[in-house]
This record gives structure tokens, sequence and C-alpha cells, in this order.
């Protein structure tokens, strides 16, 4: 938490609410129930005590400022093989201090990676925690990562965190159940509004599509600041940085923007007296230490792994991040 001073000399509190994609932050045991066999000592990436651990000082290391010099105070995070990962996490040196806490659920992905949400429990009360599980009645194979939907006080203002990680692009997949999962977050997002047309929502995660995708654009129903003309529309300032050509990752040449960070129109200025988005202040957070220095990949995230060759990295995506922000009485 900091506090930020405005023309007028008024002080505000201000929020950082984030969201990392981690890259496969597993442990190092065997969990006969998930498919975390490459993850092991003795398989061909030889994930050991000493890379887990350095995985999880780099992260913290991240972390540790990723929108100002103590930290968010909400992080959601994909890509976490359990609970015990994070509170690996929360432990290191860099940010015991912090007092992260954490709410995680199992998820049936095959992989055992899921969503979390780590939160300052001095500026943070979860009120009602709910996994929400995304089927497909015309394939009863398809198992994925569920959402996180946690509901809570932050200082004096209620808000909703969802937490999300969509069915990924890999093989050249439609985006058919990337839909799915927006109709899902819609769905409770909804629910939500039905009952407080105020309720501040905010929706977050590595969507695997961008913005001006259907998927977010159309049936999350998430538009750029500049195109709100439906109250139930979701705020995207993701749109705008996608835009102006900033990216959370790479493929081939092309910034893409997956990591998103999107709310409800009660997270507007002039919609509340309490806690409202810090105008422009979405962004993707990056330093020099997170970026490949050579190579083809020069400039790309600086990841944990190229294949099954160990490059000490920290993520293949970068984190995004917005503040709000909330004057003092």
């Amino acid at each position: 938490m900091m506090y930020a001073q405005s023309k007028e000399e008024d002080k505000y509190y201000v929020v950082t609410v984030a969201f990392y994609n981690v890259e496969n932050l597993y442990d190092t045991l065997d969990d006969p129930l998930k498919k975390d066999d490459e993850f092991l000592p003795h398989a061909e990436k030889k994930w050991n005590t000493t890379r887990y651990y350095a995985k999880l000082d780099h992260l913290s290391k991240v972390i540790e400022k990723l929108g100002d010099d103590d930290g968010p105070e909400i992080l959601g995070l994909c890509e976490v093989e359990n609970k015990e990962v994070l509170v690996d996490l929360a432990a290191t040196p860099r940010l015991k201090d912090y007092e992260y806490k954490i709410v995680h659920f199992h998820s049936p992905d095959a992989r055992g990676v899921d969503v979390a949400l780590m939160f300052k429990a001095k500026y943070f009360k979860p009120l009602h925690t709910k996994s929400l599980r995304l089927v497909d009645s015309t394939d009863t194979s398809f198992v994925t990562r569920d959402q996180l939907l946690v509901t809570g006080v932050l200082i004096n203002d209620t808000i909703s965190f969802m937490v999300n990680h969509w069915p990924s692009r890999r093989g050249g997949r439609s985006d058919a159940k990337r839909i799915l999962a927006a109709k899902l977050s819609r769905k409770h997002i909804d629910s939500i509004l039905s009952e407080n047309p105020e309720a501040k929502i905010i929706h977050m995660g590595d969507l695997n599509d961008d913005p001006t995708n259907r998927s977010v654009y159309d049936y999350l129903n998430a538009k750029p600041p500049s195109r709100l003309n439906d109250p139930r529309q979701l705020c995207n300032p993701s749109y705008d940085l996608n835009r102006a050509g900033y990216g959370t990752l790479a493929h081939d040449d092309v910034w893409q923007i997956f990591d998103q960070i999107s709310f409800t129109q009660g997270l507007l200025r002039n919609k509340n007296e309490k806690f409202y988005y810090r105008d422009k202040s979405a962004a993707v957070y990056v330093q020099k230490y997170m970026l490949q220095k050579e190579g083809r990949f020069a400039g790309y995230p600086f990841r944990t792994f190229v294949g099954n060759e160990y490059t000490n990295g920290y993520s293949d995506h970068f984190p995004a991040y917005i503040q709000l922000l909330q004057k003092q009485r």
C-alpha cells in the first residue's frame, strides 16, 4: 500500500491489483493424480530442489516490485500446481514480510495446474470463495482449469475478483472452448450485477486470446474505455495496451496481451466514492532482468525452460496490473 498526491494535495490510498502467469510452478514431488512427471528430479528436465527454489526466488523478485515498491495488494496467479508452492512463494525472503494469504482450489486440469489468489491480509478480507467448473456438454472428455471467484472487503469496500486461465490455443485449437470460458465468467458477473448493478468486479487472467478476439470482446463483453455504451459491459484497458503494441508474451515476433485485467463500471471514478480505477494505470510490468538477452528470442520473456533446456529464467509471460484509488477520509 502506498499513497498518492492529487493536484489538490489530497492523499489517496493506492492499491495494486496484478495478474501473473508464473509458468509451470511445480514442486518436485510426484502426484499420482496429475501428469506432473516432466517436473520431477528423474525426468529430462531434472526439476530438483535447487531449481525449484531458484524459480521461487526469481518470481519473488518480480512480485516484490510489481506495480509499486511494496508489491501488489491483490495478485492473481495461474500455472501453479498446488497450495504448497504458493505457501513457499509467500515465505521467500523478499515476500515474507508482506504476509500474503492464499485462496486456492484444486481443479481437474490434467497437468495439475490451477489458478489462485494471493492477497495481503492487512488490506483484504475474503467473505466468499468459489471454484467455477468449466464443462462442455458436447465433449465429456474435456477438462481444464476452474475459474476462481473471491468476494471480500478491500479496506472498506466490497470487491469481487475472478481469476482465470482459459483453454489454450495449442495445436491450432479453435476458440470454441475459450468462448465457453467467457460465457462462464459472464454468467457469474451478470448474476452479481443483477443483485447490485454497481457491484465492483475485477476479472483477470491468462485468457489465451487478445482483447480484440471475440471470446473477450463479444462474449465476455469487455470493451476499451472509449467504447462503453452499456452499463453491463466490462471496461478493458488492456485493449488500448494491445493496440499500442504492448504484450505479455510473444509468438513469431508478434506481441500478444493474453494476460488481461478488466472490471465492471462500478469501478469507474464517477460511479462511487470509495475505490475506483486509477485512470491509465493499466500496464505490463517488464524489467531488463525479465528479458531474454540473446539469440533468436532476444527481448522475449526470459523463461525457465526452452523445451527441456533449463535456462534459469522467470516466466514465459510478463505480469499485468492496474491500480485502484480511494481518497483518505
